[in-house]
């Protein structure tokens, strides 16, 4: 940020041999990952990094196979398809908030336990598998990897992934872990396929259903894996740090958290939120929105231009890294004012503010927008609804939450939070 208000739109790095270019104009930003998107490839250290446990799939591949991938997969996301899930998202988060009222201490890891939540939720939406009870299993393995693939790309010199040492050695055991758990359901379903020990709801039956609008061709289960170990990973790690910040930006803001209570109380009477409630839910969404503007969980998204280009007037040479992020340009003064207030209202649909799409891109943009964003909407509104209905959660002291700025935007300590029955909610 401090680059960004003191040299411009477009600020130029030094690492080792390579310049890295900061683009934090919406317009630039468009220009990367939209006009000229087919200028640019993903051959980054962080995408590197990235397919040694994602491989093949959507957030890493590129050229014909990616294409080939998103016509498949693009199906399974549509929003009548994925409506169904709005259940098991509330139940899950009302399961979360029974075992927060019955505990014996007030204080709760909200970070850890967003984790859980959208772990469950993942499975559940995803595989049709309650992996509640391989959850710390699951949950470490999936901290195990991103852990360190967050040390790979800070290091100045990479270490080969065939190098026999310790933090390899761990990386490959968590990796098996989660491979373990997917190919076994995977080869279930294959098994079960056409009985009525299966379903036909999760997106895992809808990814094995779906065919190339062109070729009539499925995926085979290699592709599944990597397409399901994307969505398992990127999916649930995201989702959690986007409720993680929400919670405690509620916390910080008072007369915004009494607002939105109001209005669960006023929308839902007392009972769970379900899909029919969204469109009476929309400050629940602005809030939602707020907290992904000031906390993008994927807060930096890497491109490599395969030949010269120019952007926002600076050229820019085949083979450097272009960073647009996300983080940066939500708080670009000629489109947000007071950037660093959290203030829900920018989002009332009734007021309108005339911004130009890549103002605001918490989900990416251009062909390579995440695939899973009305998915991840959803769950976040139904989520924060389901819970703020019932609890409030307040912070267990006046410290400021320290920011990681690594593949995703965690807190630097886990956010712990104070947890209380609503006078208001019921019993």
């Amino acid at each position: 940020m401090s680059g960004f208000q003191t040299c411009g739109d477009v600020v130029r790095f030094r690492l080792l041999n390579r310049s890295l270019f900061l683009v934090a104009h919406p317009r630039d930003a468009r220009h990367v990952l939209q006009d000229h998107a087919n200028q640019y490839d993903k051959g980054t250290r962080g995408f590197q990094v990235l397919r040694v446990f994602l491989r093949n799939g959507l957030l890493t591949s590129e050229g014909a196979h990616w294409l080939r991938q998103r016509r498949i997969v693009q199906p399974a996301f549509h929003r009548d398809r994925i409506a169904g899930f709005g259940d098991t998202m509330t139940s899950a988060a009302g399961d979360l908030v029974d075992d927060w009222l019955r505990l014996p201490s007030e204080t709760v890891n909200v970070t850890a336990d967003m984790m859980r939540l959208t772990l469950r939720i993942v499975g559940e939406t995803l595989l049709s598998t309650d992996v509640s009870q391989e959850a710390d299993r699951v949950g470490q393995a999936l901290h195990t990897i991103l852990h360190g693939a967050n040390e790979a790309i800070s290091r100045v010199v990479p270490m080969p992934a065939w190098w026999p040492g310790r933090a390899n050695r761990t990386q490959r055991a968590a990796m098996r872990t989660l491979d373990d758990v997917i190919v076994e359901i995977i080869t279930s379903r294959r098994t079960n396929s056409g009985t009525a020990a299966t379903t036909d709801h999760d997106l895992l039956s809808m990814l094995m259903e779906a065919r190339d609008e062109e070729t009539g061709e499925g995926m085979s289960d290699a592709q599944l894996r990597d397409e399901v170990m994307t969505i398992f990973l990127a999916g649930h790690e995201t989702t959690a740090i986007a409720l993680g910040w929400t919670w405690h930006l509620l916390a910080e803001h008072p007369a915004v958290r009494q607002r939105l209570e109001q209005v669960l109380d006023h929308a839902l009477d007392g009972r769970p939120p379900t899909m029919a409630d969204l469109p009476r839910l929309g400050y629940v969404d602005q809030v939602v929105k707020e907290s992904m503007r000031l906390y993008p969980p994927a807060w930096v998204v890497s491109r490599r231009p395969m030949v010269d280009d120019v952007v926002g007037g600076f050229r820019i040479p085949a083979g450097s890294i272009v960073l647009t992020s996300p983080y940066v340009t939500h708080r670009h003064p000629e489109y947000w004012t007071t950037p660093e207030l959290f203030d829900p209202d920018r989002f009332d649909p009734k007021h309108p503010v005339d911004r130009p799409p890549f103002a605001y891109f918490p989900f990416g943009g251009g062909p390579r927008q995440c695939i899973g964003n009305t998915f991840a909407m959803m769950e976040l509104v139904l989520v924060v609804s389901a819970i703020a209905q019932r609890c409030r959660l307040d912070s267990t002291d006046r410290l400021a939450i320290g920011r990681n700025p690594s593949i995703t935007l965690r807190a630097a300590t886990p956010i712990t939070m104070r947890v209380s029955r609503r006078a208001a909610a019921p019993a």
